[in-house]
């Protein structure tokens, strides 16, 4: 093996920031382990012809290269394997194997990153991050350093605390933002950056409140809320101003409760748009189906308990005939029944499953304002909710769970 060559100090060197456009092009890889793990995914984004040489690697390499995202080489280095490539990663724990890759990328012009001796590569490894598209790329020649530059400025970027003026390139169009539960710091990252840059929102009471304070003086904010029995906005309403913003070249936010589809009618409102032509985009939200009973410790699922949960909309009782629900099925089923929009309606529908079979002792949870403030639980079964959501003046908007797992944390939640 080749002597070690000896190297400046990083101290004094400046480097030149560049970005490498990696594609198609050889990238070589040495090393399997934690360092090569992390530092792969962001070479495979590149769409680079990834090569990985190393003996061993840890599983979660090994899964990238069963997916084909790279070829790997399960053998050590050896000379020459450099040969046609344009960027090479050293991350062995082997100094002399290290050194020897060094050499040989010296010899072939190819820049080199070492993980173990800056002061012996050619490139370094910036701490990236990215946020709307930009990617932050952060040296220092101290790696914790860097990473707590590109942290900052990050989470600056993503939170509205280092402002940055946008230059929007979608245009005009509409965009489907499920908002979350309730709780604002529950929205996505891509539905928060969507509603910076809205120029008119169209929200309702369900959607996370407090984000409709971020947005900046110029958006007009229309309520779409439809409270229940009281004042609302028909939905061929909402459609039809979805799409008259739209047509007059502003770019629409629909901010809705939860996820756009799991009974937020987003689908409807897609339709309208895609009948008059115009661009949607549709942002999943975190759905109170699953994110209120976790908040409030029921798991919708637990293992040996359950291999399923239902997600029932209450709002049509079963006795109506427009209700769409087979009751009877899913009082048979074994698994977790998630009721939402279910509050006025849950004696009716408590009544018919333990009609159909489930015991009257089956656990009930109702969870009101989930994930908010207010948020509150209250306990019951199938043959005391009713009395229970009466007597306890629950109110909407509320998630009810019934089954087994209701209680499987309990001891351990509310101490």
């Amino acid at each position: 093996m080749t002597a070690p060559t000896p190297h400046p100090s990083t101290e004094g060197r400046t480097p030149y920031p560049v970005g490498l456009l990696l594609a198609g092009r050889r990238v070589v890889v040495v090393g399997g382990g934690q360092v090569a793990q992390r530092r792969l995914p962001a070479l495979i984004a590149s769409g680079a012809d990834l090569h990985l040489i190393s003996p061993t690697t840890t599983p979660a390499v090994q899964a990238m290269a069963d997916a084909g995202e790279l070829t790997w080489h399960a053998r050590p280095y050896r000379d020459g394997d450099l040969a046609g490539t344009w960027y090479a990663l050293v991350a062995t724990d082997d100094p002399v194997v290290n050194e020897t890759v060094s050499a040989e990328a010296e010899r072939e012009r190819v820049f080199c990153s070492r993980s173990d001796d800056a002061a012996a590569a050619t490139a370094w490894t910036p701490a990236s991050g990215r946020d709307a598209g930009a990617t932050v790329a952060v040296l220092t020649g101290d790696p914790r350093h860097s990473a707590a530059l590109r942290d900052a400025i990050v989470d600056g970027l993503r939170d509205g605390s280092l402002a940055a003026r946008q230059y929007r390139s979608h245009g005009a169009g509409v965009a489907l933002v499920g908002g979350g539960p309730g709780d604002p710091d529950l929205i996505t990252v891509r539905g928060r950056r969507l509603l910076a840059d809205a120029d008119v929102v169209v929200t309702d009471r369900l959607a996370p409140r407090e984000l409709l304070a971020e947005l900046p003086e110029h958006v007009e904010v229309i309520d779409a809320s439809k409270i229940p029995y009281g004042r609302f906005m028909a939905q061929e309403a909402i459609n039809r101003t979805l799409v008259e913003h739209a047509k007059a070249g502003k770019f629409v936010v629909r901010l809705k409760g939860g996820d756009p589809y799991v009974f937020g009618r987003g689908g409807e409102e897609l339709l309208a748009c895609a009948e008059a032509g115009l661009p949607v985009t549709v942002v999943p939200g975190i759905s109170s189906s699953i994110s209120v009973p976790a908040a409030a410790g029921v798991p919708v699922t637990h293992r040996g308990m359950t291999h399923e949960f239902t997600v029932i909309s209450g709002h049509v009782g079963p006795d109506d005939e427009r209700s769409l629900t087979n009751w009877e099925a899913a009082a048979k089923m074994s698994g977790t029944l998630v009721l939402l929009m279910a509050v006025d309606k849950i004696g009716a529908i408590a009544a018919r499953l333990v009609e159909y079979g489930r015991s009257a002792d089956t656990p009930v949870a109702i969870v009101q304002e989930g994930t908010t403030a207010a948020q509150r639980r209250v306990d019951a079964t199938l043959g005391t909710v009713a009395a229970v959501v009466e007597a306890e003046g629950v109110k909407p908007p509320a998630v009810i769970v019934v089954g087994d797992v209701v209680n499987v944390l309990a001891a351990a939640f509310r101490k």
